[in-house]
């Protein structure tokens, strides 16, 4: 009687451990959701400001318009879109502003950086740090944009291609993720296929 008790007691602990473990492993992958789903949405309301604070905080300004569109896509909530929208038509906008980096990248690829920032001269220090960090440099303005189009929502779309090789390939995608970690940098676009 006292070894099934045993067995009863032990069969309890394994069924509350086994859903104290998925419980865990539930929690930590919603973190990590979480915390990418707030970069996102950081990185969105930084430009809904700039865009805001450009159209005078007017909703139906077309830049302004396209700008809450992408951050409706990335399903960010209304009230964090109308609080960007309130901070862009506040006076403590005037403080950030778009810049956009250009760079060749492994096999020739033009890469074009759009960031939004309060202090240029400290962002424009961070990219080059992460482009020498992968033996890349900044190139003159002008170098690479001429491989693009802006489009009207502000995005740039590439006039021509150039074909990398794998390695080439696997090199410009580290340097492009490590471009995306920085906090400042909305968008990268590259003419490589």
């Amino acid at each position: 009687m006292n070894q099934c008790l045993k067995v009863l007691v032990l069969r309890e602990i394994e069924q509350r451990m086994s859903g104290h473990n998925k419980w865990s492993k539930i929690k930590h992958k919603k973190a990590a959701t979480d915390a990418a789903k707030s970069k996102v949405f950081g990185k969105m309301a930084r430009l809904i400001a700039v865009e805001s604070k450009k159209a005078g905080g007017d909703v139906n300004s077309s830049s302004l318009r396209a700008v809450i569109e992408r951050a409706r896509a990335e399903n960010m909530p209304k009230d964090n879109i109308d609080r960007a929208v309130a901070k862009g038509a506040s006076a403590e906008s005037a403080q950030l502003e778009t810049v956009v980096y250009e760079t060749y990248g492994p096999g020739g690829a033009a890469l074009v950086v759009s960031a939004v920032t309060d202090n240029r001269n400290r962002t424009a220090a961070e990219i080059k740090h992460l482009l020498s960090k992968n033996s890349m440099e900044l190139a003159a303005p002008g170098s690479a944009l001429w491989a693009f189009s802006k489009m009207a929502d502000g995005t740039y779309e590439p006039n021509t291609t150039v074909a990398l090789s794998e390695i080439d390939g696997e090199r410009l995608g580290i340097i492009i993720d490590a471009l995306e970690e920085h906090d400042d940098v909305q968008d990268i676009y590259t003419n490589a296929i």
